[in-house]
């Protein structure tokens, strides 16, 4: 079956934005998060704020950020940084491609420069400056959405590398076999769907891949889907796609099959 055209991010946006940039401030200090919620709020369309670094466990998967900005220190009377090295280290266990900037107190920058040692993307000082913290939350949401769109990108070469162009695999010499192969080059020469029916094991998988080859989309991928393995709870996911974040194991941008097979051809078998 041959793939027709349409607008895949249209069909993505309706799930979510993947261009939205994500952040989330952990404080204990309300003022500090009010703070936050308006200045960054001006420059980020999703800003979520924590007084409690326990919410982490829950919010992390529900809102997926790209970027946290996260508090040294929680309980009344502690200094050392230990409870924001440990949701560090949470953040990054759940996903290191999560960005965080620490939040430290004048006099803390060992502390800082020690967090981001263990993973931590960059620090800002409280009272921070409007500018700064905007800057440096922008350039970690950059390199977040950089590094997912590097996964994405390698997933789609896993999978291009599973659908390579196979050459002919078809011989034979009677003339119902030689009148199959006429037809096979007529339709394979248009854009039409293309129906390919039999009964089990003729090789209607093998005809697919010899309409691709000797199509104009033979430079792209043959793409195979066995369509009665998608349970319906799946089939959206995997011919459609999604973004990072739209449902709970979605944790990095995965390419649908119909994306996959854009300039080539998409063979859907067992949807009978």
């Amino acid at each position: 079956m041959k793939q027709t055209s349409f607008n895949l991010k249209e069909c993505l946006r309706s799930v979510s934005d993947p261009n939205a940039q994500r952040i989330l401030v952990v404080d204990d200090d309300q003022d500090v998060l009010l703070s936050a919620q308006v200045i960054l709020k001006a420059a980020f369309p999703a800003v979520r704020c924590l007084s409690n670094p326990g919410q982490l466990k829950d919010e992390l998967p529900d809102f997926y950020p790209d970027v946290v900005l996260l508090d040294m220190n929680f309980t009344r009377g502690m200094v050392g940084g230990d409870e924001g090295l440990y949701w560090l280290d949470f953040i990054k266990q759940f996903d290191p491609r999560i960005q965080v900037v620490m939040c430290t107190a004048y006099g803390e920058v060992d502390l800082a420069v020690q967090a981001i040692k263990l993973g931590a993307a960059d620090f800002v000082q409280k009272p921070w400056l409007n500018e700064k913290l905007v800057a440096t939350v922008k350039a970690c949401a950059r390199l977040a959405q950089s590094e997912r769109e590097i996964d994405r990108l390698r997933t789609t070469r896993q999978e291009l590398g599973n659908a390579t162009n196979k050459s002919s695999e078809l011989v034979g010499e009677s003339a119902n076999f030689r009148a199959v192969l006429e037809l096979v080059k007529r339709v394979a020469g248009t854009d039409a769907n293309i129906l390919i029916t039999g009964e089990n094991g003729t090789g209607k998988e093998l005809i697919a891949q010899e309409i691709h080859r000797c199509s104009s989309r033979a430079h792209g991928p043959l793409v195979s889907v066995d369509a009665g393995a998608l349970s319906p709870s799946l089939f959206e996911s995997e011919m459609f796609g999604h973004v990072k974040g739209a449902f709970t194991d979605a944790k990095s941008d995965k390419p649908g099959k119909f994306e996959l097979a854009a300039d080539g051809t998409l063979f859907l078998d067992e949807i009978g």
